[in-house]
């Protein structure tokens, strides 16, 4: 009886505060998943590969969802020149740009779903193993794989779960994981 009265209790208060406007939180598992919104406002052609890239985290992770345009922990940018790369501010939040030049000589998604690992707390990995995302560039531009390795993915879902020390969540600067641009040869 006590029991059915509490639960009653909470629907009436919660009903009287959906009422005025107010959300609360409900106290949720270590389980649930964080939200990291990603901006593509300044992404220019590049927002729909953003939102393809969000996709394939979403799918591959769990304990975080990347959700667009509902605040702006991620910034997404298109640039020309430079190269592609991340800013990391902490974990799940900084600026990811990606080179107009690169990406009309790379995979525009895999670019893209790789610098956004980093935000995730990814680091390069210039192994050339187009199975792992983390090798960026150094798989040539025939690699067109924009999906995480198992253990990538893991290791994501570890880091926003709090299984890793909080050096695994620090802010970084992420370059050079795209080869500059390609140039012909006379």
């Amino acid at each position: 009886m006590t029991s059915r009265l509490n639960r009653l209790a909470v629907a009436l208060l919660a009903t009287a505060l959906a009422t005025l406007g107010v959300t609360v939180a409900n106290p949720s598992p270590a389980s649930a998943a964080m939200t990291i919104c990603y901006n593509t406002s300044q992404a220019g052609s590049y927002a729909g590969t953003a939102n393809q890239a969000a996709s394939i985290w979403n799918n591959a992770t769990v304990n975080l969802t990347l959700s667009a345009n509902c605040g702006s922990n991620l910034r997404i940018y298109q640039i020309t020149g430079g190269g592609s790369y991340a800013v990391r501010t902490s974990l799940g939040n900084g600026r990811v740009y990606i080179d107009t030049q690169q990406a009309a000589q790379y995979s525009p998604l895999r670019i893209m779903t790789h610098e956004i690992g980093h935000i995730l707390g990814l680091p390069d990995n210039y192994n050339g193993n187009c199975s792992l995302l983390m090798s960026g560039g150094s798989a040539g531009t025939s690699c067109t794989n924009p999906y995480p390795s198992t253990a990538e993915a893991n290791r994501v879902s570890n880091l926003f779960a709090g299984t890793f020390s909080a050096t695994d969540r620090s802010a970084d600067i992420f370059r050079d994981s795209w080869p500059s641009a390609l140039t012909s040869v006379s």
